[in-house]
């Protein structure tokens, strides 16, 4: 127990030096969030305010309740897109109530241990999934980019070189925070004629409430919201894990995702409370979080503390950011973002492992919708592996001097994807007696034994006198129980194997 305090403890604190990173860290990811968050709330029909005090809540619980330190969670486009039809036909208060329900499921998610799903999916997915992201990320940034004056460019090109230029001088500050506050501050001076944060739409003024979402607890109410709040749990632990594992190997440190799970769970839970939509990791922050020196717990609360104060204090003044100095910011998060060495993996990497990054890049850029890129990725992993342990397999013949006796010796896996070839390797020709020896052979479900069945039934149908030996305890065990040609035992020569 002491053990556990003292790690937490190091989440938030190590030494003044990483404590003035944290913070400053914390404060350039406030900034990234706000247009961000105006977006997602402008996607999902409701209030940019119901964006922003998510954004809020959901960074400063989860700063307390993840597993997953230096990441960055808020409200993200991943849910917002999903609750479109509710807010639509219902309103904003289901959207509360829903994101509640959310984060129940994704407690309870915790709970069962559903995060141990996250061993399924593969590197190449997750590589996929990266370059998507990045591809994205820099997608999202043309609007800014398209029907503009000069200076919109001219300010994008300074922000970059601010950024990838001044750590070469000093890295005492964060170079995008660095970049902002420039910008800014030239914007304003000369009154340049571009974008703003203002623009993207008004901010709220004063702090957020406590309230219960203002539904009837009937029936009804969740036949409405259930659907809703599954696939949002869905989305957003997939997301989460997925960009967790992703700050995992950036830092090159491990996380629990199971409290991931419900510290999710709990920090939806909040944000709903206070007026907030449902969110989940962040990629993009996560990167500018981590780059700008943010590692522990403390970088993400103070994203959230932050971005309230601006809300609440600062709120003119923070409409008066000029929108290209955000773009240049999330422009280097793309570049960060993606996996540039995945392209000459291309040629290096297994065609398969290459035909699953791509699938899961195509999937999620044309679709926009992550978990289908990520699906499309597994399941065309999981395919990929079928075919190769179908592979892992082979039948030899020997027949005996005098002619009386086959021996058929099986080797690999048998399951679903092998049992055509397996049946195949066996011809009656009118056998006296057959040995089957399946001492290298491992049989793993009801197909590899339906198929075990019927190649009995067909010898002794042609006169054969089977006998089957070297059944492992596994095979042995799945055999006795489903099969129907006989019943093993220690007369069919089980060995431990």
């Amino acid at each position: 127990m002491i053990h556990s305090l003292d790690s937490y403890r190091r989440q938030w604190f190590t030494d003044a030096g990483s404590a003035r990173r944290e913070l400053m860290a914390g404060i350039v990811v406030a900034l990234a969030l706000i247009p961000e968050a105006i977006g997602f709330s402008i996607i999902a029909g409701v209030d940019p305010r119901v964006g922003l005090y998510a954004s809020v809540a959901i960074a400063m619980v989860i700063a307390f309740t993840g597993g997953r330190s230096g990441m960055i969670s808020a409200a993200t486009a991943a849910v917002a897109v999903l609750v479109i039809p509710l807010v639509r036909d219902h309103g904003v208060e289901y959207l509360f109530a829903a994101t509640i329900l959310m984060g129940l499921i994704q407690i309870a998610a915790g709970l069962l241990r559903l995060d141990l799903l996250m061993q399924f999916v593969s590197r190449s997915v997750i590589t996929g999934f990266v370059n998507a992201l990045a591809i994205l990320i820099f997608l999202a940034q043309l609007p800014q980019l398209t029907g503009v004056g000069w200076q919109t460019y001219a300010m994008v090109a300074a922000g970059l070189a601010i950024i990838y230029l001044l750590p070469r001088l000093t890295k005492a500050v964060p170079s995008p925070l660095v970049a902002i506050l420039v910008l800014s501050a030239v914007s304003i001076g000369l009154g340049l004629p571009v974008h703003t944060v203002g623009d993207m739409g008004k901010l709220p003024e004063g702090l957020p409430s406590l309230a219960l979402p203002n539904v009837p607890l009937t029936l009804d109410t969740l036949r409405i919201i259930l659907p809703y709040s599954l696939t949002m749990a869905a989305v957003g632990l997939l997301e989460s894990l997925l960009t967790a594992q992703i700050v995992d190997d950036m830092t090159d440190t491990d996380s629990d995702k199971r409290r991931e799970c419900a510290g999710q769970g709990s920090a939806n839970i909040v944000a709903a409370f206070f007026g907030g939509m449902g969110g989940c990791a962040m990629i993009g922050q996560s990167v500018i979080n981590v780059t700008s020196g943010g590692r522990g717990r403390l970088s993400t609360f103070v994203a959230g503390a932050f971005l309230l104060f601006l809300l609440a204090v600062l709120g003119p003044f923070v409409g008066r950011v000029p929108m290209p100095a955000l773009v240049a910011v999330m422009i280097m998060v793309s570049i960060g973002t993606f996996s540039w060495n995945s392209i000459a993996n291309l040629r290096r990497h297994p065609p398969t492992s290459s035909v699953v990054m791509l699938t899961t890049v195509v999937v999620v850029v044309a679709t926009h919708d992550l978990s289908l890129g990520v699906l499309a990725g597994v399941l065309l992993s999981g395919i990929f592996f079928a075919g190769k342990v179908r592979r892992m397999f082979a039948v030899t013949r020997e027949v005996s001097p005098d002619g009386a006796r086959t021996t058929y010796a099986v080797t690999g896996q048998i399951f679903f994807a092998s049992v055509d070839r397996f049946t195949r390797a066996f011809q009656p020709e009118g056998l006296a007696a057959v040995t089957i020896d399946v001492s290298a052979a491992h049989f793993w479900d009801i197909s590899a034994v339906g198929a075990l069945d019927k190649i009995v039934a067909r010898l002794r149908r042609d006169g054969a006198e089977v006998e089957i030996i070297g059944y492992n305890r596994a095979s042995a065990d799945i055999v006795d129980r489903f099969a129907l040609h006989d019943k093993t035992g220690v007369e069919l020569g089980i060995v431990p194997h």
